[in-house]
């Protein structure tokens, strides 16, 4: 008998409990800077040196962070269910804590890639891209994050894996975020559901989502127990 196959959704609640800290909560502010100057192909056509700093830092903060109890608990549902997270978030949170089948649709901090071939992405050793930093075909690298304005090249295969799904989990994100939200148009419209987010509105999601208004680290716990005893 073939494994059940969860899917899970996860944006920036996950990540702000292992102390990740997230833009959306700072009214337009990222860390002190206007998103749009650090996180836009007009930004970083106007000061790409403060747009590849901004990245460092995070790249550095995102290194000096571990994985949380709800990052350690998805990954454990791979003993016993085919898992596939399609995350919103650039970190390697969720590899770190031993998830194998991740996909990041807003593009991955520990990448970079070259500004003349988006095909060439690479993997970086530290946590520094410095301005004059080139791909083998000359070209300036520039951080592998979808900025505001660009294309979400992830999210058609994330729509079919999640047509797929006999469980589909959301942890961390209220549903706000597109094309992200979009994906659970996809689901099958009989499989269980499950919301984990503080912020969760009972009144702005469908019927046949169970919602947990919790932080991830207890909800995830909740929701996996949950599913081993009736799945």
């Amino acid at each position: 008998m073939s494994l059940k196959r969860i899917v899970v959704l996860s944006g920036a609640g996950i990540s702000a409990e292992s102390g990740i800290r997230t833009f959306r909560d700072s009214g337009g502010l990222w860390e002190g800077q206007d998103v749009t100057e650090v996180a836009s192909p007009e930004g970083w056509a106007r000061n790409p040196e403060l747009v590849l700093e901004f990245y460092n830092q995070r790249r550095k903060q995102a290194m000096e962070v571990a994985p949380n109890e709800a990052h350690l608990e998805l990954a454990r549902l791979e003993q016993d269910y085919e898992v596939t997270i399609i995350t919103q978030n650039v970190d390697n949170l969720h590899e770190r804590a031993g998830s194998t089948n991740v996909m990041h649709l807003h593009g991955e901090l520990s990448k970079c890639r070259s500004t003349a071939d988006e095909s060439l992405v690479y993997d970086m050793d530290g946590w520094e891209l410095k301005w004059g930093d080139v791909c083998e075909k000359g070209a300036q690298l520039r951080p592998h994050i979808v900025w505001f304005g660009e294309m979400v090249p992830m999210i058609e295969p994330a729509a079919k894996i999640t047509s797929t799904a006999d469980i589909f989990m959301i942890v961390g994100t209220s549903l706000q975020v597109y094309p992200a939200a979009g994906l659970i148009n996809y689901t099958n419209p009989d499989i269980p559901k499950f919301l984990i987010d503080p912020n969760a509105s009972e009144s702005g999601n469908s019927k046949d989502i169970k919602i947990y208004q919790q932080p991830a680290t207890s909800g995830v716990k909740q929701v996996a127990d949950y599913i081993r005893e009736n799945f």
